[in-house]
């Protein structure tokens, strides 16, 4: 980077869009970011004054997703099954139970960019990711299911509900020209899925994906 230019920052989460800003020399923010930064967050605050609590089970959500869509559920001897709920049992393992990953729990990223420590890096994560697989059902349970909806030829929405952990995540690819009425599609189920009063009071992980995906 020359003599005069600024860095960047992301700054993002589950609770909301990812917000980038811009910095200059001195440390000072782009005045067009700021200004950028301060419309969306009016229009979180607006979209978070419009929730109410209207909840839907899992369960219903299926059903509606069954009804009104025609969504079909993914084999679960599917590679893209299979590797999606590995990764979502990692996750769960690590805010659930952090105690069954032992030592490869809190993994800490090198600081500099050597190739062979990035490398080991990446093999300790992917060593988690097999040590959770790996445990029994019994020890932590999961009942992980994907639905799919076809949208059109090359697109498709595709939605992974566990039930025991209450995880609802929408996912979609496809062309360009129907990437916005699949991100619809993705808002109307949040939606349907809603949230409850305590949801909203407590602002909870279902409340902040609701958020979320209200504002993208």
């Amino acid at each position: 980077m020359g003599k005069g230019a600024g860095s960047v920052s992301i700054i993002g989460g589950a609770d909301g869009p990812t917000s980038i800003f811009i910095v200059g020399k001195g440390g000072k923010v782009n005045l067009t970011t700021r200004i950028q930064n301060y419309f969306r967050k009016i229009k979180r605050n607006r979209i978070k004054r419009r929730i109410t609590a209207n909840p839907h089970t899992l369960e219903e959500v299926v059903e509606w997703l069954k009804r009104e869509y025609g969504a079909v559920e993914v084999s679960q001897q599917s590679h893209n099954y299979l590797e999606q709920r590995n990764s979502l049992k990692a996750s769960l393992i690590m805010r659930h139970r952090p105690d069954l990953l032992g030592e490869l729990m809190d993994l800490e990223p090198p600081d500099g960019e050597d190739v062979e420590e990035l490398k080991a890096f990446c093999g300790k994560i992917q060593e988690r990711c097999d040590r959770a697989a790996e445990i029994a059902d019994d020890i932590f349970p999961m009942d992980f299911h994907i639905y799919e909806i076809k949208w059109a030829e090359n697109d498709r929405m595709r939605i992974g509900v566990e039930t025991v952990w209450q995880v609802l995540d929408c996912s979609f690819s496809g062309e360009k020209k129907t990437m916005k009425q699949l991100r619809e599609l993705s808002k109307k189920i949040y939606l349907y899925y809603g949230v409850t009063t305590e949801d909203i009071k407590k602002e909870t992980e279902r409340y902040k994906f609701l958020l979320g995906a209200l504002c993208s």
